[in-house]
């Protein structure tokens, strides 16, 4: 089988998440230890005792999802050869973890790149009143078609295609309400309101996505040893020059994951290894694609029973 390695976003942190593995696995303690230094933060304390309202703040909780996912990818490791895959990916800001896993940037420069990332994200969100919204039953024409109705002369788009039948759009606060009113009348089943800081993956995030590259200016790039699938593009890429204006344009635009997984999938991939807090991937791949296996860890248990 053909084995692909996939990483969660922002939104799967809970607390506790990568304490079990820290136990168990040396590999992963040492990383806590390493991010802990690397950063000058608690983060491994917020980690293991919460409160969630610290630990989800977006400053936080991206570095966390990172390091959980990294002490995940370490465990497996530790317990087997290094994971063979012919791919990786990752949603948003899994997609830096991905970056990690197939060596085209160290996880220091990842970990520092995430925490700046967060902050400037966190900035961004309390500067503007921005919202998003989970539409169930519809497709990105379906969710365009409703954006351009109700916007106005408001910031209004899709900006997460994460799986068959599932979009998000972000923007102006205003803009998502009238939306989410709408929604019934252009024929989408449901339209949530998500509970989140501001309108990621919208222009509102133009000022974080400005200091992300100058922040990307001091970090160089490898080439990467398998294919790294980005979400702005849906598509493989293994071009260590092109990985930092990708990062920084996935702030202001759509993430296209569920194009990633179809990718993946033609490209070879038959078999996903979800590494990292939740089985957010795993539920998305499971309405998207056809065929496949896929394999979550996420604890010591999880590790026991591959």
């Amino acid at each position: 089988m053909a084995q692909a390695l996939v990483f969660p976003g922002q939104g799967a942190q809970y607390v506790g998440m990568g304490q079990e593995l820290a136990a168990a696995c040396p590999a992963a303690a040492e990383l806590q230890q390493r991010a802990d230094a690397i950063l000058a933060l608690p983060l491994s304390r917020i980690m293991r005792e919460g409160p969630l309202e610290e630990l989800t703040r977006t400053d936080i909780s991206q570095p966390a999802i990172l390091l959980a996912s990294m002490m995940a990818h370490a465990a497996l490791s530790e317990r087997q050869a290094e994971p063979a895959c012919v791919a990786t990916g990752g949603l948003s800001l899994g997609e830096y973890t991905a970056l990690v896993a197939a060596g085209a940037i160290g996880f220091e420069d990842a970990l520092r790149l995430v925490r700046v990332r967060g902050e400037a994200m966190q900035a961004a969100a309390e500067a503007t009143d921005g919202a998003m919204v989970a539409l169930i039953g519809t497709d990105e024409q379906g969710a365009t078609a409703l954006c351009e109705a109700v916007r106005g002369d408001q910031v209004l788009q899709v900006a997460n295609l994460n799986a068959t039948g599932q979009v998000v759009i972000s923007g102006q606060r205003e803009a998502c309400e009238r939306a989410v009113a709408a929604a019934r009348a252009h024929r989408i089943r449901r339209a949530m309101p998500l509970p989140v800081a501001g309108a990621f993956h919208s222009p509102l995030m133009a000022s974080a996505a400005t200091r992300l590259a100058e922040a990307l200016e001091a970090v160089g790039f490898a080439a990467p040893r398998v294919p790294v699938y980005h979400n702005v593009t849906g598509a493989a890429n293994s071009d260590p020059a092109s990985i930092g204006e990708l990062l920084v344009r996935q702030l202001t635009e759509p993430v296209r994951w569920a194009d990633c997984l179809v990718a993946m999938q033609r490209d070879g991939a038959d078999a996903f290894l979800e590494l990292g807090p939740g089985k957010t991937i795993s539920g998305m791949i499971a309405r998207t694609l056809k065929d496949v296996t896929t394999t979550h860890v996420d604890t010591a248990a999880d590790l026991d029973a591959i």
